[in-house]
């Protein structure tokens, strides 16, 4: 097994697994953070590691280093063996080219990098790829082979659902990583505030199920997943604690038999709330029904996005402003679609040129 991303919280989790169901791990790939990465060297001892950050080369205890984005790459190469794993835990663009590179080689891809699948899930061998996401994994997990009539994701709603609409103008980066349910990376936390995070599942689900009646609702508590509704009139529901364990270990083996999280205690769950997705507080939303007829706007979807939230990091554009980027670059790239990967990356280009002027 490859682990790109070992040290984020997806990374950390995957190894949790491995350690847990005896699995080798044959390389880790971390971006910058060479201290915990040296730790997890120490107790997986993998043939080979990489390192995004080139400068931290040197401070890996490790005699096989790859370093930069290209030595990732060339650690996918170095890597590969028949039957192999490589779970891409990389965030953002970052994460496309590992994703082809590894169904390239043969790989069986667990993917948690959602943007590989959004950017370029027509050009994706989607038979090799398994999601490591509570969402998809609930999805497949309901539907057992049955054919449904729609596909609802469920949603957290971010760190200001509940927050006055007037105040979302006024925001801080803290208080929009201040997240009600769980702790992950900063980017998916950002775009969990924004609906951004749910656009993406859902063009991921399109893709991975071949689906367009796909929806979303938002549920307070995160406790349910997914749902899928059957023409009988039925609707099952994937209830789990929040915990992405199981859904990677899902991905790493196909199927499991031991307890890899404790089950829910129905009774102490109380009430369980939907609320509808508002588009006053979520103005991107607007963008489900267009992204589902046209699918391959993807590209532009997560590059206006990028730019945007690199602008609110550096405190350049408020909050409310990084929705306002990304419509307006849907409208202007509208009737935007690449024929071939090298389109798709020059469509990216253009994108994130468009958004730095604005």
């Amino acid at each position: 097994m490859v682990v790109l991303g070992s040290t984020g919280s997806i990374g950390r989790n995957t190894l949790f697994i491995a350690k847990k169901l005896n699995l080798k791990v044959d390389a880790l790939c971390a971006n910058k953070n060479s201290e915990l990465l040296n730790r997890q060297i120490e107790e997986f001892s993998p043939e080979f590691v990489a390192i995004g950050d080139e400068t931290k080369a040197k401070e890996i205890n490790h005699p096989h280093v790859f370093a930069g984005f290209n030595g990732i790459l060339e650690m996918i190469d170095a890597t590969y063996k028949k039957d192999a794993i490589l779970v891409n835990a990389l965030v953002g663009f970052s994460g496309l080219c590992p994703t082809i590179k590894a169904l390239e080689k043969g790989y069986k891809v667990a993917l948690a990098n959602k943007e590989s699948l959004v950017i370029a899930g027509e050009f994706l061998d989607i038979s090799c790829i398994s999601p490591i996401d509570s969402e998809h994994f609930g999805l497949w997990y309901l539907l057992g082979g049955r054919k449904p009539t729609k596909l609802i994701l469920t949603a957290s709603g971010g760190a200001f659902r509940d927050t006055p609409l007037k105040e979302l103008s006024r925001v801080s980066l803290s208080e929009t990583l201040n997240h009600p349910n769980w702790q992950m990376g900063q980017k998916i936390t950002i775009d969990s505030a924004t609906m951004v995070n749910k656009l993406f599942e859902i063009l991921e689900a399109h893709w991975l199920f071949g689906s367009q009646d796909i929806d979303a609702i938002i549920e307070t508590k995160s406790i349910i997943h997914a749902l899928v509704q059957f023409a009988d009139g039925s609707t099952t529901a994937h209830l789990a604690n929040a915990d992405m364990k199981l859904p990677i270990a899902f991905a790493l083996l196909g199927e499991i038999s031991e307890p890899i999280l404790p089950a829910l205690n129905l009774s102490q769950i109380k009430n369980i709330e939907f609320r509808d997705i508002d588009l006053k507080r979520y103005p991107v939303w607007q963008l489900h029904e267009k992204l589902l007829q046209k699918p391959y706007l993807g590209v532009v979807l997560n590059a206006a996005n990028e730019v945007a939230i690199e602008l609110f990091l550096e405190n350049k554009i408020a909050f409310t402003d990084m929705s306002s980027y990304v419509l307006k670059a849907m409208i202007e790239f509208e009737n935007t679609r690449a024929l071939s990967l090298d389109e798709l990356f020059m469509i990216d280009k253009e994108v994130r040129m468009f958004c730095a002027k604005m």
